[in-house]
């Protein structure tokens, strides 16, 4: 019997649109067997993604770091992981003082242009401290400042604009060794979408594996058959474990949706076949 995974999605713990059961409950009806909830440094939405599955869904424990390779924000994927794990634990502390410095920095540059009660307001969308540009642009949204999300980032939050506050990510290497001394599978989050070269692209995957990363997204969301075929590529290249998810964040983007995303090639060894759980 072949079962469907979705190993990348967000709830509003992070970045997400939906609560972590609103999240299950959607998954669960479009069929979705095996869900990994992988918000963006954070895991306190795991306990009650768990809670809503009950029977019907079988959650796996996730995370998605942030990094830096070579100058460049590379996101990393944590699945399977022992959330109640010290090293990890530790990560998060790291991670949300970081988030949590930047969005004072944005909140600080906005009222400069005239945004005052930005710090304020991204508290009614943001879970503890987990603060990210999308809660910033839901405010600006909201309070009149501007009509969309699009509009948003063009005006305040965008690459060059003034709420563009670089964030200090750690390394590649230490967010794949947080994932390894959490007992989970370090997995690279969508590659294509670095708008990488080959050569740059096999470069990052050769760092990754010398590092402990063990896995790579070949499906994120709805893509184009090349791109599919280009990763599964990689993968062999680079003896990868294959993922696939949808990267879900939100309604509004139809090609995004938890358990819509292209099919995931059969006849590779994937993230999950040694995790004793569900097979496919």
């Amino acid at each position: 019997m072949n079962y469907l995974y979705d190993l990348h999605t967000h709830s509003n713990c992070s970045d997400g649109q939906l609560s972590p059961t609103e999240l299950v409950t959607l998954a669960i009806a479009n069929k979705v067997d095996v869900l990994a909830l992988t918000d963006h440094d954070t895991v306190v939405g795991i306990a009650e993604a768990e809670a809503a599955a009950g029977n019907d869904l079988h959650i796996i424990s996730g995370i998605e770091f942030s990094s830096v390779w070579k100058g460049r924000n590379i996101h990393v994927l944590g699945l399977n992981i022992d959330i109640e794990s010290p090293a990890l634990q530790s990560a998060l502390e790291i991670q949300a003082k970081a988030r949590f410095d930047r969005a004072k920095t944005i909140s600080e540059k906005l009222a400069k242009v005239g945004v005052p009660g930005a710090w304020e307001g991204v508290q009614h969308y943001a879970t503890g401290d987990n603060i990210g540009r999308p809660h910033f642009a839901q405010y600006l949204v909201d309070s009149g400042y501007v009509s969309n999300f699009a509009q948003a980032f063009k005006r305040y939050l965008g690459a060059g604009k003034i709420g563009d506050v670089k964030q200090q990510w750690p390394e590649l290497e230490t967010v794949i060794a947080w994932i390894n001394a959490a007992g989970g599978t370090a997995v690279l989050a969508h590659p294509d979408k670095y708008d990488l070269t080959r050569t740059k692209l096999y470069t990052l995957l050769q760092d990754f594996v010398d590092a402990g990363g063990t896995g790579i997204e070949v499906i994120s969301g709805n893509q184009q058959p090349a791109v599919t075929s280009k990763l599964i590529r990689a993968a062999l290249d680079f003896s990868l474990l294959v993922s696939c998810g949808s990267d879900f964040h939100s309604s509004e983007n139809g090609w995004q949706t938890p358990g819509k995303m292209s099919e995931l090639p059969k006849g590779y060894k994937t993230v999950w076949d040694d995790w004793n759980i569900l097979t496919g």
